[in-house]
């Protein structure tokens, strides 16, 4: 059973998304199309970006916590992260859209990216020899900062993040080796910071935050381009 610890992890993040994805009221398996197409995507960047990280030695898996099917030099788990848990974030993005009527991070939530397109930018260029720390910082201050350019309302992306937050502390906790004795997932600390809430490497949290907000941003616009195909009909 231990060679499918990592599989597991990624079940059991979705397993409850999935099936709340049938509450007829706000079905979100409605919103499929939109979410897979988008994914798909996202999940190809991700993917190439991890493979690349992997053939470098930035992080690396133990395979003692994997089934052995690979994609490429990815165990298959790996890729099935990034469909797992940008379906919780989406998902959970949507029903707050129906749950939420007043967003309490809606006057906060323009401040904030500013406040973290600065700090990430000049902690990616400060740390520019250490590739996880400075391609994850300026990827996300790059694309935070094309999301204020776009005047996005980002409150509902960030209240999704923060809310997935504990959950995310768990998963990726049990990932970098809590309740283990060894990580499944290990990194390579001179390509960070070294600084680790747990066992988890603070860039993990800004990682996380890009893949969500990248999924929830082309879920949107595949979302918005079927309304006005359908509208126009």
């Amino acid at each position: 059973m231990q060679s499918y610890t990592y599989l597991f992890v990624d079940l059991a993040c979705i397993a409850v998304p999935f099936i709340a994805s049938f509450y007829k009221k706000h079905a979100f398996y409605k919103e499929w199309h939109s979410f897979f197409k988008a994914n798909i995507i996202i999940a190809l960047l991700f993917v190439l970006w991890d493979s690349i990280f992997t053939d470098l030695g930035v992080w690396g898996f133990n395979t003692d916590y994997l089934t052995g099917i690979h994609l490429g030099n990815l165990p298959i788990e790996e890729v099935l992260f990034f469909i797992c848990i940008p379906y919780c974030c989406v998902f959970t993005y949507f029903a707050l859209q129906h749950i939420i009527t007043h967003n309490p991070i809606e006057k906060i939530a323009s401040g904030l990216s500013s406040f973290l397109i600065v700090i990430l930018f000049v902690v990616g260029l400060l740390h520019f020899e250490k590739l996880y720390t400075s391609i994850t910082f300026l990827s996300t201050s790059i694309f935070l900062s094309y999301l204020k350019i776009k005047k996005v309302n980002l409150s509902y992306h960030y209240l999704t993040y923060f809310l997935i937050l504990p959950f995310f502390f768990i998963s990726n906790g049990i990932l970098t080796g809590s309740f283990l004795v060894a990580p499944i997932v290990w990194y390579h600390d001179a390509e960070n910071l070294g600084i680790r809430i747990g066992n988890i490497p603070i860039e993990d949290s800004i990682y996380g935050l890009l893949l969500i907000f990248m999924n929830i941003e082309l879920y949107r616009y595949f979302k918005n381009r079927k309304t006005n195909v359908l509208d126009e009909k």
